[in-house]
This record gives structure tokens, C-alpha cells and sequence, in this order.
């Protein structure tokens, strides 16, 4: 069974828009916000939580209705077209209403832009499992990822390029530049993806085993490669014995790692979160970068951790995932300290995000799952949403605080908040006993990328 490039790599053009959307909205909107309409930082964090806030509530609703609806399109097709039509036209009208000053205008059309965008995410996200065999999907997963990657680095240079200098320059080259991305991809996904056509040829020759609970047994398989200590039941009574000592005390040594591992998973969230909405201003504010000189370090960033995936997988399959999570955490937050004590710009700050975004990358390919290795059979969806749950908490909750932070002490003080919160995080995760293991090795190098962000 082998995966089609081609056909995943098509789908994989919903998620470069989106992931290219994104990184403009997290970088732009702030300085809209701050420099066309003078807001304070308390709310400019306030607005800039928004979109999570109406993630929480409106990317499960979406995504459960997608899954009962059936069009001449298929399931997802048609809020990938629909939400892609209505942001592209709401976007447009933000950088409008920036040259014409309108808060009240910026307001609305930034909240339609937010629920359109949120209209198509579940659905674009989905898309990708619905049509790929599941022994395949982690390879998918991974030209997914990769695909974001080029959407994010693809906007980051558009605002290197595009944006002059001046407190009040134009984004309305960037703004399209995004949309014409968007239009793009979803017209390939329309010419090229029959999303019913391909969805029903799937069932017919991958059909679900019976008695399966709908997990075919070579994606029990895939699971327990992915997943070590889940073939010793992890969290169940072979945890015991592999514990050691009574159930109930093995129960609590698990529960107790589970709940060090959730509070670093929001720590680091919390750090990595403000840093990113916040970097673009700070770097106008505090070392003086024009235009759209700040995308350099974010791109580096990006690019690094890009690179890195399958030498940290390695190092993961080696030392194990606490080890390699505690060193991504060490390196973010000495890059966190280097740039507070830096007083203006100098370009060390590159090698620091780049080594930010491997600290990054080293966080994320081993998190959820030794997340999920503390489940048990049945509880891996739980676990999951426990994950998502806290990371996405944190990235609510951290663009108010650090704002307020901001506004009321200093602009200074964002690396120095990243530093407390990320040196926060590798004290608790120290307390973390289970859920560990020395991963095997991937079945082939672009599985590497296959990591949850």
C-alpha cells in the first residue's frame, strides 16, 4: 500500500491557506490594532484571544456537522468552498478599513473574517483522513504538515517584501497576496479532489474489519508503533506490574504525571504564544526594525524547526521524550533570556530563533504522545482533548495577560514573561514519570514531520 503524493499533496493546499492566513492575521492585526487605532495593549491581547475563544466553541460544532452533511460535493467541500469565499472577500476589507481609519468597520469585518475562517478549518482539516487509507495517514499528516510550513513561510515573506517602512504602511499587497493563495487552493481542491468520488472508492477498498470499533487492525498496528508503552497498557493493569507497588498507588503515580505534563503543556503555551502574537510590535517598539523586517526571525524560526524534525526524532528514539522535551524547553528559554538582555537588534537574534524553533519542534513531536501513553484502551480521544484543551487555554489566556503586561510595565518585559512561564515548564515537566519511552523509528523520513502543533 503506498500513498498518493500527489493526491495528498493537493489536499494539502486547504492547510498552506490556512496556515499562511494565520501567520498574517498573527502578525499584522497587532500592529493595525496598535498603530492605525492607538489601542492599548490590554486590548489589542483582548481581540487578539478572539480567534481562540471562537474556536473552542464554533471548530467542534463545524466539524461534527460536516460529518453529517452530503452534497453533490461531498462533506467538506462545501464549507472549504463556502468559508474560503466569504474570508477572502472579509479579509480584503481589513487592510480598507485600516487606510480608512474605521475601528467600528475593522471590528465587524475582522469578526466575519474569524467565523468564515472558522467555517472551513475542521472541515479543511478533516478532509485529508477522510481520503487517505489510515496505515497511510501518518505519511499524509506529514506532507500536511510540511504543506502548512511553506503557507506560513510563504506569508512571512510577502510581509518582508511587501510591507514599507513607516508606522502606517499599506498591507493590502500582503492581504492579497493571502487571498489569492486561498482562491488558488480552493479552485486545485475543485479541479482536481471529487471529494464523494474518492470517498466512496476508499470505502470499497479499505472497508472496516468488523467487531473493530471502526480501527482496522493495521492501524492498531500503526498505533502501537507510535505508541510503546500504550502495548504494555499504559494506564490499565499491565501498567501496574510495569509500575510496580498496589493499582491504586501505580493509578495515582499516573494521574500525578498527567497532571505535571498538562500544567507544562499550558507553560510553554503561555510563553511560545506571547512571544509570537506579540513579536511583530515588539520588534518595531522596542529594537526599531521597519516594515517587515521582523518576518526574518520568524521565517528562521519556521525554516529551523522545519529542519529539525527528523534529527530530533532520532534523538527521541534515542534518549527518550522527557529528555528530548526538557532540552527543547532549556534551549527556548536560554533564546528567551539572550533576547531580554539584548537592548537593541543584533543579528545573533537569528541563531536565537532558530534554535527557538528546534526547541520548538523538539516539544511538539513528543508531547501529545506521551499525552496520550498515559490513556487507556478507549480514553485516547479523552487524552487528546485533554491536550488541546490546556495548550489551547494557554494561547487564550496569554495575549491578555502579556498585553496588560505590556501595557503597564513595559515592552521589555515580554521575553523575561516568556522566560518565567517556559522556566516554569521545565520544573513541572520534571515531575512527569510516566508516559516516556524511546519511540521507534519511523518507517520512512517524511513520517518525521508527522507532529501536532
Amino acid at each position: 500500500m503506498k500513498l498518493n503524493y500527489r493526491r495528498t499533496f493537493l489536499i494539502g493546499f486547504a492547510f498552506m491557506a490556512i496556515s499562511a492566513f494565520w501567520q498574517m492575521y498573527d502578525n499584522i492585526i497587532p500592529l493595525i490594532l496598535q498603530n492605525t487605532f492607538h489601542l492599548k495593549e490590554g486590548a489589542i491581547g483582548v481581540i487578539m484571544a478572539a480567534d481562540n475563544v471562537l474556536a473552542v466553541f464554533l471548530l467542534p460544532v463545524i466539524g461534527a456537522f460536516s460529518d453529517r452533511v452530503d452534497t453533490r460535493l461531498g462533506k467538506r467541500m462545501p464549507f472549504i468552498v463556502g468559508g474560503t469565499a466569504a474570508a477572502v472577500v472579509s479579509m480584503i476589507l481589513l487592510p480598507v478599513s485600516d487606510r480608512l481609519m474605521s475601528l467600528p468597520m475593522f471590528i465587524i469585518v475582522l469578526g466575519v473574517t474569524l467565523f468564515a475562517m472558522g467555517m472551513y478549518r475542521s472541515p479543511a482539516v478533516a478532509l485529508m483522513p477522510d481520503l487517505t487509507p489510515k496505515p497511510l495517514r501518518s505519511k499524509a499528516n506529514a506532507v500536511i504538515n510540511l504543506m502548512g510550513a511553506v503557507g506560513g513561510v510563504y506569508s512571512l515573506l510577502l510581509i518582508k517584501l511587501l510591507v514599507e517602512k513607516g508606522t502606517r504602511p499599506s498591507y493590502l499587497w500582503v492581504f492579497a497576496g493571502v487571498a489569492a493563495l486561498m482562491v488558488l487552493s480552493v479552485v486545485l481542491l475543485l479541479l482536481t479532489i471529487n471529494e464523494k468520488r474518492l470517498a466512496r472508492r476508499l470505502e470499497e477498498e479499505y472497508p472496516e474489519p468488523a467487531g473493530t470499533g471502526g480501527v482496522s487492525e493495521t492501524d492498531a498496528s500503526e498505533g502501537s508503533e507510535r505508541s510503546s508503552d500504550k502495548r504494555e497498557g499504559v494506564g490499565g493493569k499491565a501498567a501496574v506490574a510495569a509500575f510496580g507497588g498496589p493499582g491504586a498507588s501505580a493509578e495515582r503515580g499516573v494521574k500525578r504525571s498527567l497532571a505535571f505534563i498538562l500544567m507544562s503543556i499550558f507553560l510553554w503555551f503561555t510563553a511560545y504564544n506571547a512571544v509570537t502574537t506579540a513579536f511583530s510590535r515588539y520588534a518595531v517598539t522596542v529594537w526599531g526594525l521597519e516594515g517587515g523586517g521582523y518576518a526574518d526571525c520568524l521565517m528562521v524560526a519556521t525554516v529551523a524547526a522545519i529542519v529539525s524534525y527528523i534529527p530530533i526524532g532520532m534523538v527521541s528514539s534515542k534518549i527518550g521524550r522527557k529528555k528530548t522535551i526538557l532540552g527543547g524547553v532549556v534551549l527556548m528559554t536560554g533564546c528567551y533570556l539572550m533576547a531580554a538582555l539584548l537592548p537593541n537588534y543584533h543579528p545573533v537574534i537569528q541563531v536565537g530563533f532558530a534554535l527557538i524553533g528546534v526547541g520548538w519542534a523538539a516539544i511538539n513531536v513528543n508531547s501529545l504522545p506521551m499525552v496520550v501513553e498515559m490513556s487507556r484502551d478507549g480514553d485516547v480521544g479523552k487524552y487528546t482533548g485533554l491536550y488541546y484543551t490546556f495548550s489551547m487555554t494557554a494561547q487564550i489566556a496569554t495575549p491578555i495577560l502579556s498585553g496588560f503586561l505590556l501595557q503597564y510595565v513595559s515592552y521589555r518585559a515580554l521575553f523575561p514573561y516568556a522566560v518565567v512561564f517556559s522556566g516554569a515548564a521545565f520544573v513541572t515537566m520534571l515531575f512527569v514519570k510516566h508516559g516516556d519511552n524511546k519511540p521507534v523509528s519511523k518507517k520512512s523520513l517524511i513520517e518525521h514531520f508527522d507532529v501536532e502543533d
